[in-house]
């Protein structure tokens, strides 16, 4: 069964340029903030109190430094420093680190986390490799930790227990060349049931998932995806707006271990696209990179995501080239010849790939 449907569209890696959007949102744990930059003053603003602070974002021999603009007023909360934070990577996408001058000293964790780095000539540091890595911008979960070891094992194969299946919405992400946020949640029968059925049936989905059927059908396909442990079924949608099915699993329960040195935490990954009008390249260079950089959040153990592709998809296979998965090798499933396709943690974070080498026009959002 051939599982993707990426049409001829490409997702390339970074370049170095400077975008400067009119505004993004930022939600680092959950709180929503609207980020504007102009000149060089960074206006972080509370979502639903509307309360502003201010920061100035600047280059400065080579550097990119970000300074606490509100020296008379309250300290500012970690939330707003973090969304500054986010901006300012996003505004520069081409800088690898970002110079800090703020009061932080009450921001300890910062510095446990990796947000923070002190460098050895004692100034704070942001590096964008490691930013990317903070779980708490971009995901909906309140984990603190790893979920702990258990090895279990499932039909023979020794792996951890997996944690329980996350509900609602698990990623969040503005899009600036969309102007638009994009977003993974868990499906939900009730809703999606009739909306997954219309996709299944869509002849251009039909070709590479080979699902059609009744709602009946559907819905014990489905039921079936909920009781398995180690896949979780996601919706993806642009401003609430429902556009694509993912199901996302853990390599080590799933067909693809026996092909290749599978690890405990090695994610893989299937996809559909139902909507037509929301096909590509602008919403594939959203949504291709959020869901490795979502993988790769999800459990900071997960150093590889894999991929399985019919080996004569060659357009399939050319965009995932150029988001950074490595084609390792061509093999055989018992229903189709496949190309085993791997990203490596490393190289995501490392070269960025969560940014397009061409940035499409950008978008304004507002408040109201």
């Amino acid at each position: 069964m051939e599982r993707y449907r990426l049409n001829d569209q490409s997702c390339e890696p970074l370049i170095e340029q400077s975008v400067h959007p009119v505004s993004l949102l930022s939600c680092p744990d959950q709180m929503r903030y609207l980020v504007t930059y102009e000149g060089k003053t960074l206006s972080v603003q509370d979502w639903e109190s509307g309360k502003k602070t201010i920061w100035h974002l600047y280059q400065r021999s080579g550097q990119l430094k970000l300074e606490w603009g509100n020296t008379e007023s309250e300290q500012p909360k970690v939330t707003e420093l973090m969304a500054a934070v986010e901006a300012a990577f996003v505004y520069y996408p081409n800088q690898a680190k970002l110079y800090f001058s703020a009061p932080v000293r009450q921001f300890g964790e910062l510095f446990d986390s990796g947000v923070m780095v002190k460098t050895e000539d004692g100034r704070d540091v942001v590096y964008v490799e490691l930013f990317w890595q903070q779980a708490r911008v971009w995901l909906s979960s309140s984990r603190t930790q790893p979920y702990p070891i258990y090895p279990v094992f499932t039909y023979g194969r020794r792996h951890p227990l997996r944690p329980p299946k996350p509900a609602g919405t698990v990623y969040r992400r503005y899009i600036t060349w969309l102007g638009r946020t994009l977003s993974f949640r868990t499906v939900d029968l009730t809703t999606d049931l009739v909306r997954f059925n219309r996709w299944m049936n869509d002849p251009a989905v039909a070709e590479f998932w080979q699902e059609t059927g009744d709602l009946a059908k559907h819905r014990a396909y489905l039921e079936g995806i909920q009781n398995d442990p180690h896949v979780i079924s996601l919706i993806a949608c642009f401003d609430d707006e429902p556009f694509g099915y993912f199901e996302i699993y853990w390599a080590k329960e799933d067909r693809i271990a026996p092909y290749y040195d599978v690890d405990d935490f090695d994610r893989g990954w299937h996809v559909l696209i139902g909507e037509p009008h929301l096909r590509g390249k602008p919403f594939v260079t959203a949504w291709l990179p959020s869901i490795s950089h979502y993988l790769f959040l999800d459990d900071d153990r997960t150093q590889r995501i894999v991929i399985e592709p019919r080996a004569d998809n060659h357009k399939m296979i050319r965009n995932l080239a150029r988001c950074g998965y490595a084609l390792l090798k061509e093999f055989d499933f018992p229903h189709k010849r496949a190309m085993l396709g791997m990203l490596l943690r490393e190289r995501f974070f490392a070269e960025q790939l969560w940014v397009p080498r061409s940035t499409p026009p950008l978008h304004s959002v507002s408040l109201s």
